[in-house]
């Protein structure tokens, strides 16, 4: 079976070929094995999710992604990883333009330049229900605070869904601010019924440009803190921009890379757009 090693801005990925055996499966133990640091498969720096690359499930789809994370469980979203799946399918086919299909939607992607691709991410979901949360609320804000209550390191998140649940908190300062300490006590809030990605954004200065600027950290759930996250980014955006701290396309810097994040106006769209580095191809 074709295996490769990949990244998006430095969010990396085991990747099996799986489009000619379609009875490959992995059990939970096995994606945990493959991905952790140290593995014979991934090395020292191990996966941050699994993928396997399957026949589409649809005549509407070129390809489709089954998305595993690190401690064994499914996701129905990655924006990485599916830049990575469009690329090689791209490459692959001698196109410009894949539609990856997921557990959760059809996405459309285009090249956008050497080793980059573009990704139509679809509408965010912004409804309670929607992300979910346990119970109603607005989402612009909700109610999570992390610390004293008369004077929390962390509160007002914005909550979206892209795909996949995220929190997105506002900071000042990420030495005051540990995300590698606060993400997995937010994971697993009980407003959360299946876990939620957790960001940590600090708006930055515009740029030369007058473009807006993000700098990003994530926890994902599963997975721990990552060098980048798509969805997060794009979670990121809409965040600030519901909560008036930026327009609705920003430049989001995250520890591995840079993502180019737009939230159309005209169709309520995001799109994202960023690097595809592939590390390894060969066979398993």
């Amino acid at each position: 079976m074709r295996f490769l090693i990949m990244n998006g801005a430095g969010n990396r990925f085991a990747v099996f070929d799986s489009r000619q055996q379609p009875d490959f499966a992995l059990y939970d133990g096995k994606v945990k094995a493959i991905c952790k640091p140290g593995s014979q498969v991934m090395g020292p720096k191990g996966a941050d999710q699994l993928i396997i690359l399957r026949a589409p499930k649809s005549n509407d789809a070129d390809i489709f992604m089954e998305i595993w994370n690190r401690e064994g469980g499914q996701v129905n979203a990655c924006g990485n990883a599916t830049r990575t799946t469009a690329w090689l399918y791209m490459r692959d086919e001698g196109v410009d333009v894949c539609r990856v299909q997921t557990n959760d939607a059809i996405l459309h992607c285009r090249a956008a330049g050497e080793k980059r691709i573009a990704v139509d991410m679809g509408p965010p979901k912004l409804e309670w229900q929607q992300i979910p949360l346990k119970e109603a609320m607005h989402t612009h804000h909700i109610d999570v605070k992390l610390g004293p209550i008369d004077d929390p390191v962390l509160s007002n998140p914005g909550a979206v869904s892209m795909g996949n649940p995220h929190c997105v908190f506002f900071v000042d300062d990420f030495t005051t601010v540990k995300p590698e300490l606060a993400g997995p006590m937010i994971e697993y809030h009980p407003l959360f019924p299946e876990q939620v990605n957790v960001g940590f954004a600090k708006i930055l200065p515009p740029d030369d440009n007058g473009m807006n600027r993000i700098r990003l950290k994530v926890w994902e759930r599963g997975a721990g803190l990552t060098l980048a996250c798509g969805t997060g980014a794009c979670a990121a955006l809409v965040a600030a921009h519901r909560q008036k701290r930026t327009g609705r396309k920003a430049i989001v810097q995250v520890d591995g890379g840079e993502l180019l994040i737009e939230w159309r106006e005209a169709d309520d769209h995001v799109i994202m757009t960023g690097p595809v580095e592939l590390e390894m191809e060969g066979t398993f």
